[in-house]
């Protein structure tokens, strides 16, 4: 499975389990996701792809440039995936 920089994933292992995080980076191998709080953009966390979904949205470059942006952009995502629970 491929990502691409600014996915939104959903994580379903691990201690992130059933958190929505962006993805940064894609090396192949691992993935490396960020949330902009407990995980900022200097810091990624490095996950294994077998633990996390895609939920197919995207965000734009500009919704994490920097932590409070993706914080922002991540709440509003949390927001409507709620909604529709």
């Amino acid at each position: 499975m491929e990502f691409c920089k600014g996915d939104l994933v959903l994580c379903n292992a691990g201690r992130e389990k059933d958190r929505l995080l962006c993805v940064i980076t894609f090396d192949g191998k691992y993935v490396y996701v960020c949330d902009g709080k407990e995980r900022p953009l200097d810091n990624p966390k490095r996950k294994n792809p077998k633990h996390i979904v895609k939920t197919g949205k995207k965000l734009s470059n500009d919704m994490f440039s920097t932590d409070r942006a993706l914080r922002k952009a991540l709440s509003k995502e949390v927001n409507l995936w709620q909604n529709k629970i």
